[in-house]
């Protein structure tokens, strides 16, 4: 086995704290340029479509803290939430972007180091290990600029690095690919179910008679529906396990947390199409929606999320594409620890029409949601390959020929 030496991040990266930004000034004008602060550093990735914006009249004024191509990006402010570590890097089709206050931007300051290769190192497994508990602050835990640099790390050869950085970025094409199907996949869907439930105009129904409800006008027959009446609750089933009986109990069974798989085991506690509702800790998006997981196969769920079925002719992935639209904010109890209990999760109020209405709707789903399961499943395979390797390749553990 190869024997790489050992570094730190201190000894060949230029670490960029990024610039304080007035919000007050901030825009949501589409020509602006976007920013990247830590509610929009992702897992790997910078969700765009949340970014606040800043004039492009000043983008030549601010070259300090422009991101270009390859940029590793880490957030300092909350550093890691139930679904991971927030970082990310700049791609080929990212837009350019401003650097905020509380994220860095690491970038490589030596030809020892290729900077794709830097971006495993921070997207390893070996870095979120050493954040997690180095990260401090009650209110708004948090991580400094000399903490990403003291981080210690294997140096590969050059030609070692790339080809290693070949290699896991390869995988990380196909999880891309897809995962942009998924995205259409359930725009597809979620255009339907808004076109249904929202805007009430399902097939045939167009100019269907309006009655009050509690909730304003909805069609005649229809009726609001709370989610304890149209889901079952499976939470009494849920079994959590500690890090230390899931190392003793591995296997191919996805171990199912608030907002992602945290592990792999050898048994499974449920089977088929579920919805996971995350209950506490990391429970809303920067939507304000709920974090949602909606799973077919054989898994184990943690206690820190809701497991949920729908009753007929409700269907699961209409609880999924309902749930999508909801503003949870009023249904979260507890500041530091944030809650959805299942008595305000229940009161969760829904649409619902005549049974042949949610049939029909089903039908037309269905293969949209089978086909984005099917793609689930093939990413989660995909990153658990490229899981497995990146620590072994970033240790010599295995061996690679030179790019």
């Amino acid at each position: 086995m190869a024997a790489f030496p050992t570094v730190k991040l201190a000894d060949c990266v230029d670490l960029l704290a990024g610039f304080a930004f007035k919000s007050q000034h901030f825009t949501d004008r589409p020509d602006d340029i976007p920013l990247v602060k830590g509610e929009n550093v992702s897992q790997g990735c910078i969700l765009w479509e949340i970014s606040k914006r800043w004039s492009a009249a000043d983008w030549p004024n601010l070259e300090k803290y422009q991101l270009r191509l390859g940029d590793v990006v880490v957030a300092m402010d909350r550093p890691w939430v139930p679904a991971g570590l927030k970082w990310a890097y700049i791609r080929s089709d990212d837009p350019k972007a401003l650097l905020v206050q509380r994220c860095s931007r690491l970038r490589s300051n030596t030809p020892r180091l290729d900077q794709d290769f830097l971006r495993f190192v921070i997207g390893g497994p070996g870095f979120e290990s050493y954040v997690i508990p180095i990260t401090t602050g009650v209110n708004v835990p948090h991580i400094s600029g000399k903490q990403i640099l003291d981080y210690e790390f294997a140096l590969p050869p050059l030609p070692v690095q790339r080809r290693i950085a070949s290699i896991l970025s390869a995988y990380d094409e196909l999880i891309e690919n897809s995962r942009r199907r998924i995205k259409i996949l359930e725009a597809m869907a979620r255009a339907l179910y808004r076109e249904c439930f929202v805007h009430f105009r399902f097939l045939g129904h167009e100019n269907h008679p309006r009655v009050a409800s509690p909730l304003g006008e909805i069609p005649q027959g229809w009726e609001v529906k709370k989610l304890g009446d149209i889901a079952e609750n499976f939470d009494r089933m849920r079994k959590p396990l500690s890090k230390m009986q899931r190392s003793q109990l591995q296997g191919e069974y996805p171990y199912y947390g608030a907002a992602k798989v945290f592990d792999y085991v050898n048994d499974y506690i449920f089977d088929g199409e579920y919805l996971l509702l995350a209950e506490d800790g990391s429970v809303i998006t920067p939507e304000r929606t709920p974090v949602l997981q909606l799973v077919n196969e054989k898994f184990w769920p943690n206690n820190h999320t809701h497991v949920l079925r729908g009753k007929p002719p409700f269907s699961t992935h209409f609880l999924y594409l309902g749930l999508s639209e909801v503003d949870i904010s009023p249904y979260i109890t507890g500041a530091a620890q944030p809650k959805i209990t299942q008595e305000n999760m229940n009161r969760i109020p829904f649409f619902c029409g005549p049974e042949d209405l949610h049939l029909e709707f089903n039908r037309l789903v269905e293969p949209m949601i089978r086909q984005s399961h099917i793609l689930q499943r093939q990413v989660q395979k995909l990153r658990r390959t490229r899981d497995l390797l990146l620590p072994r390749l970033l240790s010599g553990q295995i061996e690679v020929e030179a790019a």
